[in-house]
């Protein structure tokens, strides 16, 4: 008990300060670089350094690989952490284009929670399309009562206008795109790459947190 109490003290100090509050709060909605980061914010590469690593001394962000680009690293908030004093960064349930690189799990899964949890419509396309939506994707709509079986990958080439609210759930194509500021970065493991069930069902699991935390619940 003393114990919980004095993480989450300490969580409380490390989010008393106005600069990394605000990171956390850009980081509710988008994983981003440090780079991309520092740029955001304006800060030097030792300043932001320190920031994060006060962060992540009390188990607030983690960092991750990227899987594009294995030079880079994405920061990520743990919303495990934040439980009881949960920063917040929300936008209007409206329409979104989901992007990533094969369009053939990730972003499809993502269009199609989007659509169901907020009743907003919702796109996804891919940088470089695959041929079909990938069985296990299907399927882990499916287990979750939605359906992906009329679904087609599609390249992003071909959508004449971009909605207000553009998210890859790519590194790679995000990397690639290289968007503007007004985009956002969901840096999710691609369930294709060991084509397991259980890596579709942690997909689903973790676009639902996503999409219920920056729709405040989402909209029905």
């Amino acid at each position: 008990m003393i114990d919980d109490i004095k993480l989450r003290a300490a969580r409380h100090d490390a989010l008393g300060d106005p600069l990394r509050l605000a990171i956390v709060d850009e980081l509710m909605g988008s994983d981003r670089s440090p780079n991309e980061l520092r740029r955001r914010f304006g800060l030097e590469s030792n300043l932001l350094a320190h920031h994060l690593g006060v962060l992540e001394a009390v188990g607030i962000i983690v960092r991750s690989t990227s899987s594009g680009d294995g030079r880079r690293r994405y920061v990520h908030v743990d919303r495990s952490s934040l439980h009881g004093l949960l920063p917040t960064r929300t936008v209007a349930v409206q329409k979104a284009l989901f992007v990533c690189t094969r369009n053939s799990a990730r972003s499809q899964l993502a269009s199609v929670l989007w659509h169901s949890m907020t009743g907003a419509t919702a796109d996804s396309a891919g940088t470089r399309p695959s041929e079909r939506v990938h069985s296990g994707a299907i399927a882990a709509a499916a287990r979750v009562g939605l359906d992906l079986s009329s679904a087609t990958p599609r390249s992003i080439t071909t959508i004449r206008r971009f909605p207000s609210l553009v998210i890859t759930v790519c590194d790679q194509a995000h990397e690639q795109l290289e968007p503007g500021e007004s985009w956002l970065h969901w840096s999710l493991a691609d369930p294709v790459a060991s084509g397991r069930r259980a890596g579709f069902d942690a997909t689903v699991v973790e676009l639902r947190e996503r999409i219920a935390a920056l729709t405040a619940g989402g909209g029905r």
